[in-house]
Parts: C-alpha cells; structure tokens; sequence
C-alpha cells in the first residue's frame, strides 16, 4: 500500500463516517461542499471520493442532492453483527479496568489493520480513533498480530511491494525482513509488543482472536506508556480477552 493509497482509503472513510454521523444525529445531511467544509479537504477531491463510495454502494443520493448511507454500508455493517464484534465492548472495557490503558478490536485487510471497536477512553473529540481507521499492519501490534500465522514467503508475498519509508514510528521496521525478526521475537514471547513502532511514547501490546477452526479473526490490542505495558498480568490479561473473544466467535 502506498501512501497515497493510504491517504485516499482514510479520507473515504472519513467522508463515510460524517455522512453516517450526521444521519444519526438527525442533521442535515451533506453535499460536497459541506464535506469539504467540515472535513478541511479540497472540495475537487471529496468530488472524487463521493463519486467512487457512491459507485461502491456506500453512499447513495438522489440527482445532486445530499448524501446519506448506502445499501452497501448497512451490508458490511449486518456482515459484522457476529459473536465477537457483539462481545467485544465489555471485554475492552475490563481490561481498561484492569489495566487502565486503551484497548482496541482490530481486522485485517490485506496489508491494512482496520480498527473495528475501540474502549471508551481511546479517543477525544476529533480524533481518527474512531471504526474503520486504517494503519499499516506490519508497524502497529494490533497489526503484525493479524500477521502471526503467516510464514516467512507468505509475509515476503504480502508485504513486498511496501515502501516503508516514512511510515510509523521511531521503531518501525523498515523492510519486511526487519517485519519477520520482530514476528520471530514476539511470537517466541507469546504477545505483540510494539513499542513505539506507530506512535511516539506508546507501547502496543497485541495477540490474535481466533475462530473455532483456530484461524486468526481479530486482533485485540492493548495501548499506554512503557510501564503501563510492563505491568505484571498486562500480557495474561490480554490472552484472556482474546480467548473470551475467540469463544464468542463460536456462537
């Protein structure tokens, strides 16, 4: 994924998620030049991006009238009514409780991590942190735990074409090899820990939820200082929450 990708892939999401905001809250719903306004973009490019998430279903609208959610959003969002999405809240919530850090659900989409729930305390007003923020997945650990039971060609399949420059944080991996002797070291440890691979300060502590097949669903992470991370039962917590998670993926 290229940066440009990247950035076009976040900003749809944004215009998406306004649209879906203001629907809910019962506002007036937007036009082009509303969602430039409020999103702070070129108005010639939220033209672009309207048109392609009309295309895809996401959005729909009458002539050139304002937008509102399309049959393909409400589609994805009924995909993602399952077990583990549904259970997912409180087991945030707790280890928000127990470990007093920030906890998140993640998905995988190819090279992409999409955050899918995040706990109460991981976001302010204005904040990206929101569903369906994307982040590269071989520089976060709610990431590179999606990346777990891939080998080392699979991983060379998938992240070969990655230009790595400018992505992440100080201790970001630069190449995939770099990508694999993190996997190796963290696997060995049993949890994700990425520290300072995506944000400055921040440790990010991470496993897989696996499905009754025993294949990777989800990720659950946990976020916060150094020594939030370094707490004693941070990574048995963590283990916990995604084993509870796995189990309500069976339902």
């Amino acid at each position: 994924m290229d940066p440009a990708e990247a950035s076009s892939m976040a900003q749809g999401l944004r215009i998406v998620r306004l649209v879906v905001d203001l629907e809910k809250l019962g506002r007036p719903l937007p036009g082009v030049s509303q969602l430039a306004a409020e999103l702070s973009m070129e108005q010639s490019r939220v033209s672009r991006l309207t048109r392609e998430l009309y295309d895809l279903g996401l959005l729909e609208r009458e002539g050139r009238g304002p937008f509102r959610a399309g049959p393909a959003f409400f589609a994805l969002a009924a995909s993602l009514n399952i077990g583990w999405v549904l259970a997912a809240g409180p087991v945030l919530e707790s280890l928000v409780s127990a470990l007093e850090m920030r906890a998140r659900v993640s998905v995988r989409d190819g090279f992409r991590a999409i955050l899918v729930r995040s706990s109460s305390n991981d976001s302010v007003p204005g904040s990206f942190v929101k569903p369906g923020m994307v982040s590269p997945v071989w520089c976060t650990g709610a990431g590179r735990a999606l990346l777990w039971d891939l080998d080392r060609p699979g991983l060379e399949a998938l992240l070969g074409d990655i230009n790595y420059v400018g992505i992440g944080g100080p201790n970001a991996a630069h190449s995939t090899g770099e990508v694999w002797d993190l996997m190796v070291r963290d696997r060995a440890a049993g949890v994700i820990a990425g520290g300072e691979e995506f944000e400055h300060h921040v440790v990010e502590l991470a496993v897989p939820v696996r499905g009754p097949s025993g294949d990777i669903q989800a990720s659950v992470s946990v976020l916060g200082s150094p020594a939030q991370a370094g707490r004693p039962g941070a990574a048995a917590a963590l283990l916990a929450a995604a084993e509870h998670l796995g189990s309500a993926a069976a339902v």
